[in-house]
């Protein structure tokens, strides 16, 4: 009885051991297909130009001749009437506020990779 017992015990260690050793190596694939996952979003980032809102197109390449009202026209707008406001948003750089008006008047600004572009109702 006694050998029963701690043949199940050990069959026990067992298959907790092989169970401890399959999460473990679950873990560590989950962590590097996250961190994969992480460094493209990265390389898209440095690479683009997000426009945030009713857009058709919210991932733009960018370029260096890349401007807000072009960024604005590739995104394609889809709301109806022109956008209340524009916010860009910079890493490290305060918010840039714009209207429409401002636009129509010929503001613009050119974009950088990573810059966040979003259009307001």
């Amino acid at each position: 009885m006694k050998r029963l017992i701690s043949g199940v015990l050990l069959l026990a260690l067992i298959v907790s051991g092989c169970v401890s050793k399959s999460a473990a190596n679950a873990k560590a694939r989950a962590a590097y297909l996250a961190g994969e996952k992480q460094g493209e979003a990265k390389e898209i980032n440095a690479t683009s130009v997000w426009v945030v809102g009713n857009v058709r197109n919210p991932v733009l390449p960018w370029s260096d001749d890349l401007t807000l009202v072009k960024a604005l026209i590739a995104a394609d707008y889809l709301g109806q009437g022109d956008p209340g406001s524009i916010v860009i948003l910079r890493t490290g750089q305060a918010p840039v506020r714009v209207n429409a008006k401002q636009l129509f008047n010929g503001y613009d600004m050119a974009l950088e990779p990573g810059d966040r572009v979003e259009v307001r109702r």
